[in-house]
């Protein structure tokens, strides 16, 4: 986690893991613990104490997730900000979340990055392309209303349900119209702790021009 807003995304993110039983571990940025104040009723400490396995200092380099050998089944960040993100980008790993989120690259593990910014200038949107092209999910929290949200825990899980899809997490109780049951095909290791709309989108207009082309 970040400094970047959208600290809930972290946050449901650990809480649904926890209940499925997965692996966690956790690394919250020194800005992360200022935004987690600011924007919600809980502590770090509290926070930390989701993570079902251990939480890191961001100074600890040697720390297990910074070496290529440690096995983990990906990576996800969330929030991200905007500077992790171009940390990233450029292989500038002086932190345990860029040195971990290089380690996913080069390991060819997942990696998906919930970036919090708007609006996104041309910089922003040059790190993401890089980074898309390495394979890694460009992930920024849209909201989606398609599911008819009933308040802005609906947003934040329908967001962090999509974020689960990358890494073949599968869970009713994220969908829209689902019913309020959690499942999972296998229990993965999380380093912390989507399928779009887009590609969803998508595949209907190619469905849609290919009915008009016949």
């Amino acid at each position: 986690m970040t400094g970047a807003t959208g600290a809930i995304y972290g946050i449901r993110a650990l809480q649904f893991l926890r209940t499925l039983g997965v692996e966690t571990h956790l690394i919250m940025s020194k800005w992360a613990h200022a935004s987690i104040k600011y924007e919600t009723p809980w502590t770090p400490e509290s926070i930390a104490n989701l993570a079902t396995a251990r939480n890191y200092s961001i100074r600890d380099l040697s720390a297990p997730m910074s070496s290529g050998s440690w096995k983990s089944d990906g990576m996800l960040i969330a929030p991200c900000s905007v500077k992790t993100l171009a940390a990233i980008r450029a292989g500038y790993a002086e932190d345990l979340i860029s040195r971990s989120a290089d380690v996913c690259i080069k390991e060819k593990r997942p990696l998906v990055l919930g970036a919090r910014e708007t609006p996104l200038r041309v910089i922003y949107l040059e790190n993401m392309l890089a980074l898309a092209r390495l394979g890694v999910g460009i992930f920024p929290a849209v909201p989606a209303f398609y599911m008819r949200p009933k308040g802005l825990e609906d947003v934040v899980d329908h967001s962090v349900g999509r974020m689960m899809d990358y890494f073949g997490i599968e869970s009713d109780e994220f969908m829209p119209g689902g019913e309020k049951v959690g499942g999972v095909s296998e229990v993965v290791t999380f380093l912390l702790c989507g399928q779009s709309l887009y590609s969803w989108w998508l595949g209907k207009v190619y469905c849609i021009h290919q009915t008009e082309q016949k």
